[in-house]
């Protein structure tokens, strides 16, 4: 390996370790002294964290370290706030609806229900460090469960209706695409029209059935959320 690749991958290790993002790397001169190097070796092992994402120059600055995505593992029981608590962060959910809406003819057809039938429709903001990150729409099957829905306000909507209606939901399928974002979702998100949402639609059954009980749809922040499907 070349000594540039050994020089990034020990301060991709440093960075991990000690740094902040927003904050910058010591200097390159003072870097070459620790590697006892040239500055053009040590430009050339910056470049290599540049081009992954974890440094972005700033020209009269110096190196600064940028915000990593968190990694979501897409599973059959994949759970954004059990995603984030594994990586040690604290994420939060803020309901923003909370309702009882007639079926459209395209929920009806991903929930398998009749087109005259009332859902549940939720509508949640996640954070983590108050940075809000993905904004979810979930639509629920039987109304029968409005009376307890309707209670919900924070936290994990699966873990409340396992808490509460001793509903264990299971993924089904998974479908990733990717788009620009709407105007709400800027205001949610609080992003710009120039960063894409990942949208994830999913559909979720009932443990050891094959009922369709949640159809989600969520906006998530490209620049930070990265989805890992797993075999």
């Amino acid at each position: 390996m070349r000594v540039y690749q050994d020089i990034s991958r020990q301060l991709e290790t440093d960075i991990k370790q000690y740094f902040k993002p927003g904050d910058y790397l010591p200097p390159e001169m003072q870097l070459a002294e620790r590697f006892q190097v040239n500055r053009h070796t040590v430009r050339r092992a910056i470049d290599e964290l540049v081009a992954n994402g974890l440094i972005q120059r700033h020209q009269g600055k110096g190196n600064m370290v940028l915000r990593q995505p968190h990694i979501y593992k897409l599973h059959d029981g994949a759970h954004f706030t059990g995603n984030l608590l594994e990586q040690g962060s604290l994420p939060s959910s803020q309901v923003i609806k909370s309702r009882l809406i007639a079926v459209s003819a395209r929920l009806a057809e991903e929930l398998g229900v009749e087109q005259e039938q009332k859902i549940i429709h939720i509508q949640t903001l996640r954070k983590t460090e108050s940075i809000p990150r993905c904004v979810i729409n979930h639509y629920l099957s039987n109304p029968e469960w409005w009376p307890v829905l309707k209670h919900f306000q924070q936290g994990s909507l699966h873990t409340f209706l396992k808490q509460t209606l001793d509903v264990d939901l299971k993924r089904k399928s998974t479908r990733l695409s990717a788009r620009a974002p709407s105007n709400e979702e800027c205001r949610l998100l609080q992003i710009n029209k120039s960063v894409p949402v990942m949208r994830i639609k999913t559909k979720n059954q009932i443990k050891d059935t094959e009922q369709v009980a949640e159809f989600s749809e969520s906006s998530s922040r490209s620049d930070l959320i990265e989805y890992v499907v797993e075999h």
